[in-house]
């Protein structure tokens, strides 16, 4: 049951990625208003759990902590990939989205004094240059990309930079309490924070003629990619090692660059394989170099990990 719950939830995520795609440029929602409704419908899904589960009470510090947890972790990152997303490719997006390890490493070493070792910077020298030709070939390769898939590649950096951030320095926080008490403050957070930057967006939306498919997607995005996902995860670790989880992170990109395939939303060119090549076996040696230097998780950790898994 535990593996399944980890595949099933990485197959979401990869689902996700298109869904978000085809909302994106067909969906006449600003990615702002997008967000709020994510956060609005999913976090009061959270609240509703909580009146059911456990109830743990959270000090006024912790709280304020857990409103800077969502910023990092949900506002920055969400909205940096719906801009992303809109600007770039399926298969782009999914390539370089296997490289987040790579820049929680980086924040892992500034705050947590984790060493680097030979093989993980080999692994991100692979890595980046797997990015750097891929950046390079989509923007000036003659490959019909525009300033605005560039654009879209910067956005998709600065999700994972925040992200990493999140995950190099919230870890301790998220660790203290349930899944559900962590997701249900920082969403309650991340909906306050995007209300002014969303208002005046809905004047100019035009929700009557989002078609029935979009609303589809949308209601996919909330329920499944949101609120099931953040529940399919934890789960799955609370009965396979965290190292197996992580694992089935790999499914995303796969499932996400078939699907957009499949769909004609996107092509696999040699670029592309050649970049996602050099991205894959680079993010292989840092987890080797990972899974050599460092002690497996302690239980306690497993509460954190769930709340890791946002990033879609």
């Amino acid at each position: 049951m535990g593996h399944l719950a980890a595949a099933a939830a990485y197959v979401i995520f990869g689902i996700n990625v298109v869904v978000c795609r085809d909302i994106a440029t067909e969906g006449g929602i600003a990615p702002i208003v997008l967000f709020a409704m994510r956060s609005l419908v999913a976090g009061a899904l959270f609240w509703l759990v909580s009146l059911f589960a456990p109830r743990e009470k959270v000090p006024p510090r912790d709280l304020l902590r857990l409103a800077g947890a969502g910023m990092l972790g949900l506002f920055l990152p969400q909205l940096t990939f719906l801009h992303a997303i809109a600007h770039t490719t399926p298969v782009d997006l999914s390539v370089m989205s296997t490289t987040t390890p790579i820049f929680t490493m980086f924040v892992a070493a500034i705050f947590l004094k984790e060493p680097i070792t030979w093989k993980k910077a080999l692994g991100v020298a692979l890595s980046f240059g797997g990015i750097l030709w891929l950046i390079l070939q989509s923007t000036f390769g003659g490959s019909g990309a525009s300033e605005t898939e560039f654009v879209g590649i910067l956005y998709c950096f600065a999700n994972y930079i925040v992200f990493a951030l999140y995950l190099g320095t919230c870890r301790p926080l998220i660790s203290r309490y349930s899944v559900v008490t962590s997701m249900k403050w920082m969403f309650l957070v991340s909906f306050l924070v995007s209300v002014p930057f969303a208002m005046p967006h809905l004047p100019h939306t035009d929700f009557a003629a989002v078609s029935a498919k979009v609303w589809g997607e949308i209601g996919f995005m909330i329920f499944f990619s949101t609120f099931i996902a953040y529940y399919l995860v934890p789960y799955g670790q609370q009965r396979i090692r965290p190292t197996l989880v992580s694992m089935y992170g790999y499914l995303q990109p796969i499932i996400a660059i078939a699907v957009a395939i499949w769909s004609g939303m996107d092509r696999l060119t040699p670029t592309k394989v050649v970049a996602a090549l050099a991205v894959f076996v680079g993010v292989w040696v840092v987890n080797q170099s990972r899974s050599a230097s460092e002690p497996r998780a302690v239980h306690g950790e497993q509460h954190a990990e769930a709340a890791d898994e946002h990033h879609q």
